[in-house]
């Protein structure tokens, strides 16, 4: 779900943090209900008339995708973030990797020997929400197509946010990206 303020000025602002007090609109995280609402539903919920910003599910995709890079920059900073093939690798041979982290828009073969690793594991949860830039951006390195984060709450958090990120960004093709955690 999403969170949705309406601001003073009686525009609706969305709030993915989700966790200042108040009263909130909570839309299930996906462009369509986003849309749905944005057409009736935001008035509808706060029971007054609510200006909605054009584009106002790909700013929610846009602001989950920031969410997601700011929590992979704090694993990072952590300690808990390993990138690279070679070391994502050992990390997962190590069993040192609660997720996966690979770039969506990343060659397929590299992506997908890490990904055939990690479902040989077991426990392993795959994401490939984020772009080449966006995990570059995350990890301050410029083109990073494989990232590891070890077991701990971020971990958690960015399992996620990655689940409400997807309902914005189509998941890739079957065997070709995508969350799984089995």
């Amino acid at each position: 779900m999403v969170r949705f303020v309406v601001g003073p000025d009686g525009t609706v602002v969305p709030y993915v943090a989700g966790r200042l007090p108040g009263r909130g609109l909570w839309v299930t995280a996906s462009r369509e209900a986003v849309e749905r609402a944005a057409r009736g539903g935001f008035a509808k919920a706060a029971k007054a008339a609510v200006k909605v910003p054009a584009g106002l599910a790909d700013t929610v995709a846009g602001l989950l995708a920031r969410r997601l890079v700011d929590t992979l920059g704090l694993a990072r900073r952590a300690g808990m973030v390993e990138s690279g093939f070679d070391r994502v690798a050992e990390a997962l041979d190590a069993g040192r990797v609660a997720v996966l982290v690979q770039a969506r828009d990343a060659s397929a073969l590299g992506r997908g020997k890490l990904a055939a690793k990690a479902r040989a594991r077991g426990g392993v949860a795959e994401l490939e929400c984020l772009t080449l830039a966006e995990l570059g951006l995350a990890l301050g390195r410029e083109n990073v197509v494989h990232a590891a984060v070890a077991p701990g709450s971020l971990a958690q958090r960015l399992l996620d946010d990655a689940v409400r990120l997807y309902g914005f960004r189509p998941r890739a093709a079957a065997g070709d990206g995508g969350l799984d955690t089995e």
